[in-house]
């Protein structure tokens, strides 16, 4: 079995080389017992040139068989641009000391391995010595690979504990993972010399997987290990090197890099100085319904209450904490305005596109209850500018290379986008921006376009199919939280945001602004294993 990755070549070896797996199984062998079935075993030969043949291997012998399925397989090193003739032989043993002197000869194949691995299957007559059928027999070579994965064990004081599982990489001997990352205290609790234990298996769909091999190690080595070149660890399968004399090894991982870097919490960004600049955005098109009616979305009860004040308060009331200034622009978008009474998409509402600002929650809540009189609902709903206002501060923000700001756009609304693939657009150009952007969906209203939005299944896409560099919609429906506390809908809205700003900062590599630069890094790890032999 080979490790992680395509096997390093020495002097004069080929590019080309790798692992394959050959199962081996017959029908309608001869009987040479008497009493009972021929006991039959394989031997594999192998030929590169000439007619020089040297034994690879045997499988078992299965007792009173002539259909035989042999479990145990060959696993042998592939040329593309070699011949390597193989040959089959079966034989009925009979001795118990497994001598092919003593045992009777039962038929033989000679192919490549080219003809097997080009077919996947190959099934073809035995043959006699003299090379005619050997009954009606058959023999019949697949070839197969292992679907490895590697698990990493932390050493704890009640045994191993798993601390990471890579993908499976399907059909491959010789299989390459993707790199990955491990919290250093989930490897190995901070000390780069205590021990770590890696598994390798070969994967079973029933759940029951095949172990290959292990090997133990410290961070430490491979850490020292990759600088010069790459860390190299045999696989060993204790029971196969208790039972086989001439037992190596299952394979050979190859770690090529393993790098321990300081990753930064959202708590480190918002300590170095990072301000979050919270905008509201709020719906304020016809299908809310008339805002002196109680059935309005819009419509304020007598306790001083709907469903946009309700969100506001909510997300306001934890936001608010992280700017400083505590001055927060609230913008309305699908109304009429006065005193021309033409539709707007991004109005202030407290009339002053000079000052857009309302002081605190208190002062947006104001603002909000003071606009709703002086305006006509409308429409349609369009999302698209009032992002792209945002993202021009979060543009000129990132000109400054530091991670000092991060905007959080909130928009409120009742209904369904009418401007998706502007929206769309516009939301993929903001993903390379230090902005988040949260949705809040009032009244029932079907909001199947929210969700898509969100991406939780896939990044979002542009109209011409451009692919946002990450995730920073976050959709919620307020009907979910009507009867839960104010709290409970703020964890629900803003579980995102502080991700969104790691992932952000980290991807551009930026410190925080207070960042020791030397100090030793301890959060977590990259070690990709990229190769094996």
């Amino acid at each position: 079995m080979a490790g992680v990755g395509p096997p390093v070549p020495g002097p004069g070896a080929s590019n080309c080389m790798t692992k394959v797996e050959l199962s081996v199984s017959c029908a309608k062998l001869l009987d040479m017992d008497v009493f009972s079935k021929s006991d039959p075993l394989c031997v594999l030969l192998m030929s590169s040139s000439g007619s020089h043949w040297v034994e690879v291997g045997r499988t078992e012998t299965i007792q009173n068989c002539l259909d035989p399925k042999f479990a145990k397989t060959f696993v042998i090193d592939y040329y593309f641009e070699m011949v390597q003739k193989l040959k089959f032989e079966l034989y009925d043993i009979d001795s118990d000391s497994y001598s092919l002197k003593d045992a009777d000869f039962l038929g033989e194949l000679e192919c490549t391995l080219g003809q097997i691995v080009s077919s996947s299957k190959l099934t073809r007559p035995l043959l006699d010595k003299n090379k005619r059928p050997a009954g009606k027999g058959t023999i019949t070579d697949f070839f197969g690979k292992s679907d490895p994965f590697l698990e990493f064990y932390k050493q704890t004081e009640t045994g191993w504990k798993l601390a990471h599982r890579t993908e499976v990489v399907k059909y491959n001997l010789n299989p390459t993972w993707r790199p990955f990352r491990i919290p250093v205290q989930s490897l190995c609790g901070g000390d780069v010399e205590k021990p770590v234990k890696v598994e390798c298996y070969d994967y079973n769909s029933s759940g029951s997987h095949d172990f290959i091999g292990a090997f133990q190690t410290t961070l430490a080595q491979i850490q020292q290990a990759t600088q010069a070149y790459a860390a190299e660890f045999e696989c060993i399968n204790s029971k196969k090197k208790q039972k086989k004399k001439g037992y190596k090894n299952s394979g050979v991982i190859i770690i090529r890099h393993c790098e321990i870097v300081k990753e930064y919490t959202f708590l480190d960004y918002i300590m170095g100085g990072c301000q979050i600049n919270f905008t509201i955005a709020i719906d304020f098109t016809g299908s809310n319904g008339d805002p002196r009616l109680p059935q309005s979305l819009h419509y304020i009860n007598p306790d001083g209450y709907n469903e946009y004040l309700a969100a506001i308060w909510a997300v306001g009331s934890v936001i608010q904490d992280y700017d400083s200034d505590k001055m927060f622009p609230v913008f309305g978008f699908g109304a009429q305005l006065p005193p021309t009474w033409q539709v707007s998409h991004e109005f202030p509402i407290n009339f002053n596109p000079s000052d857009p600002f309302c002081a605190g929650i208190e002062g947006v809540v104001y603002a909000y209850k003071q606009c709703l009189p002086q305006v006509k609902l409308y429409g349609p709903t369009n999302f698209a500018p009032i992002i792209n206002h945002v993202a021009q501060f979060g543009r000129q923000a990132i000109q400054q290379e530091t991670a000092s700001q991060y905007y959080v756009l909130l928009i409120i609304t009742d209904g369904v986008i009418t401007d998706m693939d502007q929206t769309r657009n516009a939301i993929v150009n903001a993903s390379r921006l230090p902005m988040s952007i949260i949705i809040v969906g009032v009244g029932g209203a079907d909001f199947s376009a929210m969700e898509f939005l969100d991406g939780d299944d896939g990044l979002l896409r542009s109209a011409s199919g451009e692919a946002a560099m990450r995730d920073i919609v976050q959709f919620v429906p307020f009907r979910q939280f009507q009867n839960s506390p104010r709290e409970v809908l703020a964890q629900s809205v803003l579980a995102e945001v502080p991700g969104q700003v790691v992932d952000f900062f980290r991807t551009m590599k930026l410190r925080p602004s207070n960042a020791d630069t030397n100090a030793a890094p301890d959060v977590s790890a990259s070690a990709p294993p990229s190769a094996a032999s």
